[in-house]
């Protein structure tokens, strides 16, 4: 994929997010009324929408240091080995920033 491309796609990618967090951020639970009953389900839906507000938020800073490779001018590049990260990968995940092998063995070590 071009860098052109890239930087498109990320700042695309970027704006959804940005409005995802937004909403994310905002508090509906206090907006409406409750029952007590209401209150079970409430703790589920703030923890869920914590955890994809987490999610998120590390999904925008992993396309903001795309953007910064980009800047750097070495984008498409494995930030451990070097080697080119496959186009495939790219097309799938324009924010990766590790080659196959190297993503697995982080993955291997969280």
């Amino acid at each position: 994929m071009d860098v052109t491309t890239a930087r498109e796609r990320l700042e695309d990618m970027l704006a959804e997010l940005d409005r995802s967090i937004g909403v994310l951020q905002g508090d509906p639970v206090a907006v409406r009324e409750h029952s007590a009953a209401d209150a079970g389900s409430d703790l589920t839906d703030a923890d869920r929408a914590q955890a994809m507000l987490t999610v998120a938020t590390a999904q925008r800073q992993a396309i903001m240091e795309a953007l910064k490779r980009i800047d750097e001018g070495v984008y498409g590049r494995c930030v451990d080995c070097g080697s080119p990260v496959p186009e495939g990968r790219l097309e799938a995940r324009p924010e990766a920033a590790r080659c196959v092998q190297c993503q697995g063995k982080q993955e291997r070590r969280r």
